[in-house]
């Protein structure tokens, strides 16, 4: 992977966002890698309209990871100020997955939390049932906080749930 060029997110890219998203972690596509939540949920990950609010924010960062021109990841930094940065839609392309991608993601991520909005701490949220994901997290230095938040059942924008009981984690590492 060290073909791989990065760079931020600008509103150009949005209807290339959207796709690589959805297919990394819904639907039948997304089966081939291992983040996927097609088991929890239906329907869209994102949409092009939260995409675009996002790349006009001065206080979020869509991170891009390319290779010959071609979107194979990206990452969300937002912040929330008091030194607390979000990471979230960490994707890589499902046949991709494994590779180290997802890793260097969070690095460039953390980089412009600290650098970019002064951070010292990165939280992210985590779907309860995703003990893998949970786990992978934990090996990069991500600590479970013990605060749960409510899986937001009633908005489409984040999903069409295929169960009851989703719920997330929060997930917290101090930026060095």
């Amino acid at each position: 992977m060290d073909d791989v060029t990065f760079r931020t997110a600008t509103a150009a890219d949005v209807p290339l966002i959207q796709p690589l998203v959805h297919h990394a972690y819904r639907g039948e596509r997304a089966r081939v890698g291992w983040t996927h939540e097609a088991d929890l949920l239906d329907a869209a990950r994102i949409d092009e309209e939260a995409l675009a609010e996002s790349v006009g924010d001065a206080g979020q960062v869509i991170l891009l990871a390319e290779r010959d021109g071609v979107l194979i990841g990206c990452v969300h930094v937002t912040d929330k100020g008091d030194g607390l940065a979000y990471l979230g839609m960490l994707t890589v392309d499902a046949t991709l997955q494994g590779g180290g991608l997802g890793g260097r993601l969070i690095d460039r991520a953390e980089a412009v939390a600290r650098e970019g909005f002064g951070a010292r701490r990165m939280e992210m949220t985590v779907i309860v049932q995703r003990a893998e994901l949970i786990e992978w997290y934990q090996r990069r230095g991500y600590r479970l906080t013990g605060e749960t938040r409510p899986f937001p059942t009633t908005d489409p924008r984040f999903g069409v749930p295929r169960r009851s009981d989703l719920a997330f984690v929060v997930m917290e590492r101090p930026l060095a």
